[in-house]
């Protein structure tokens, strides 16, 4: 589709056919971009967990497994995983002996900057082959879809 039969049907597009083509092209470029940085090192469950790590903090396993929508022992096999690697490491929390906190090592976040540069440059090497115009298309875009996640 050319940029312009692309800026025509934008101009036609119902709410909801939008909302359902963007949440498609979203999570289909999420999957192939959480595939195409993780590989034999992490796995994209080990990349997210990081990620967390990494933005929020030390977490608990339990915390962990809430964000990311698992049971307990899921999480539990993903930061063995993890922390049998050096990623992250084990700790009691401070405040509950009956819990462990978990928190991202040096090498966790070298491999975490890793990923995010293969990410990067998969999607860079994807932008790269289209046209000034659709470039700019979805420079806009990416603005527009910040704002809407409130970021």
């Amino acid at each position: 589709m050319t940029a312009s039969q692309t800026k025509n049907r934008a101009q036609h597009t119902s709410p909801d056919t939008l909302a359902i083509d963007l949440r498609t092209a979203v999570m289909r470029t999420s999957r192939r971009l959480r595939v195409e940085a993780t590989g034999e090192v992490i796995t994209p469950g080990q990349y997210t967990v990081l990620a967390l790590l990494n933005g929020d903090g030390p977490s608990t396993l339990r915390a962990l497994a809430d964000s990311e929508h698992v049971q307990a022992p899921s999480m539990t096999r993903i930061v063995n995983a993890l922390a049998d690697q050096g990623f992250v490491t084990r700790t009691p929390h401070p405040d509950d002996g009956r819990q462990v906190r978990v928190d991202i090592t040096d090498a966790g976040r070298a491999v975490l900057a890793e990923a995010r540069e293969q990410r990067t440059a998969w999607l860079a090497q994807r932008v790269a082959g289209l046209s000034e115009e659709d470039r700019g298309i979805l420079s806009r875009a990416a603005l527009i879809m910040q704002e809407m996640s409130g970021r």
